[in-house]
């Protein structure tokens, strides 16, 4: 099949059901605002800093990247906010500024033609952690009766399909830290196969607790330049020694393309492909040759191509690239047996070297950096990339951020367990049609 330029492709009715983003939010290291991440990544700022959340005396890696100024107050009364886990309370927050920035109409819309997918690795480990302690203390009778709903990890959706009216599908996905980038995915194939109009999809995580920091510490998997917080994210340079772990959500609003048109709304950007696979290989480790990468990417180029996009049409890859050793040289190499000589004319980068890793919410985020790099054409950049791994040898976009035309990007999540996940996205004319 020959590709078709990006203006060739109608959307007349004759093709698959195109999924638009008409809305986003986001509570990051970087601001709680899609502007203020926005911001920061362009100016290659960090949000990683010493931890304040607890004393880490005790744990051997003294730094994240924690939300900075979030007052739950600002998104929901005192009492909802004293008894919601703080993942539901991001993600609530995140959600608020997606649908502000959809400009829909609740009033005027079928509910059970609107749902809700939000992911989380961990869930409400916050309220689970604190419950343990009442229950040390106190005895068992002194649980919170407000335990069970925010340990859950659905329940961000379900907080946000009552708060919204929101009847159609509802659910959440745990792929580890590909668990925002599925959400988002599986809520793009929901809409095309008919059960939803619009869906409010995303990620959530609020897991920056003295036994998630130890527990990945120990695994070796934390970069431990306790010295240097803001350089301790090196992703594809020689030196890199693991992922930072930090915190935030990120929200989406998915719409039924004729829908939105229906509506007027603003069109961030068309999601085009969608992949997902397993390594089936290690708990831990992804593999090496980034098999079970190649797999999502390749399952999420054949659905791009139902769209008229070929491989050589991307322009811009947002990499998992998360510092570990295995990750960046496994995914280097799973970009280059997927798009072969043309992975070197990608322009590529990791954001986590300034946000630090979302874990379950990584994959939305990374979502709204692609559709916010097609709309500003700015590509990001990777920083502390001042020493490239020779074996990491494709265009990662080092130190500052470049401008480009940008009209067709990817964003790769892989995750412990084997779980992978890519999304497509590409740019939107305002005409009706794609370019």
């Amino acid at each position: 099949m020959a590709a078709m330029s990006l203006t060739e492709f109608s959307g007349n009715g004759s093709g698959p059901t195109r999924v638009v983003i008409t809305g986003i939010g986001a509570i990051t290291p970087l601001g709680l605002t899609v502007d203020e991440l926005w911001a920061g990544l362009i100016a290659g700022q960090s949000g990683i800093g010493y931890i304040t959340r607890f004393d880490p005396k005790d744990v051997g890696v003294k730094f994240v990247g924690e939300v900075k100024g979030f007052d739950p107050r600002n998104y929901m009364d005192r009492k909802e906010a004293r008894r919601t886990d703080p993942y539901i309370q991001y993600a609530i927050a995140a959600a608020a500024e997606a649908i502000q920035d959809s400009a829909l109409d609740f009033e005027a819309e079928d509910p059970v033609r609107m749902g809700a997918i939000i992911a989380s690795g961990i869930g409400g480990l916050y309220t689970t952690l604190k419950n343990v302690d009442i229950i040390n203390a106190k005895g068992y009778r002194r649980v919170s009766p407000f335990m069970i709903p925010n340990m859950l990890v659905d329940s961000a959706a379900g907080s946000l399909a009552i708060k919204y009216g929101l009847h159609g599908p509802n659910h959440s996905v745990v792929s580890a830290c590909a668990s925002g980038t599925s959400a988002t995915g599986e809520a793009f194939e929901l809409i095309r196969r008919g059960d939803a109009d619009v869906m409010v999809v995303g990620g959530s995580e609020a897991a920056v607790l003295p036994i998630t920091v130890a527990g990945f510490d120990v695994m070796g998997a934390l970069s431990r330049r306790n010295d240097d917080p803001t350089g301790a994210c090196r992703p594809f340079d020689a030196d890199r020694d693991g992922f930072v772990m930090s915190e935030g959500a990120a929200v989406l609003v998915l719409e039924r393309l004729e829908h939105a048109l229906a509506r007027n709304a603003h069109i961030h950007a068309e999601i085009i492909g969608y992949g997902s696979s397993a390594d089936a290989f290690h708990m831990a480790a992804p593999h090496a040759e980034g098999r079970g990468a190649v797999d999502a990417i390749r399952m999420a180029l054949r659905k791009a191509a139902d769209y008229g996009v070929q491989p050589e049409q991307i322009d811009y890859i947002n990499a998992h690239g998360t510092a570990t050793r295995l990750n960046d040289k496994g995914e280097t190499l799973a970009i280059k047996q997927v798009l072969g000589e043309h992975a070197y004319n990608v322009s590529i980068s990791s954001t986590k070297s300034m946000l630090g890793h979302l874990l379950g919410g990584a994959g939305a985020v990374e979502t709204i950096i692609c559709a916010k790099t097609i709309q500003e054409g700015v590509i990001p950049p990777t920083i502390n990339l001042e020493n490239p791994d020779p074996e990491c040898d494709l265009n990662y976009t080092p130190l500052t951020a470049k401008k480009a035309t940008v009209d067709v990007t990817l964003s790769n999540s892989f995750g412990f367990g084997g779980h992978n996940a890519c999304i497509m996205l590409r740019r939107y004319g305002q005409n009706g049609n794609a370019g």
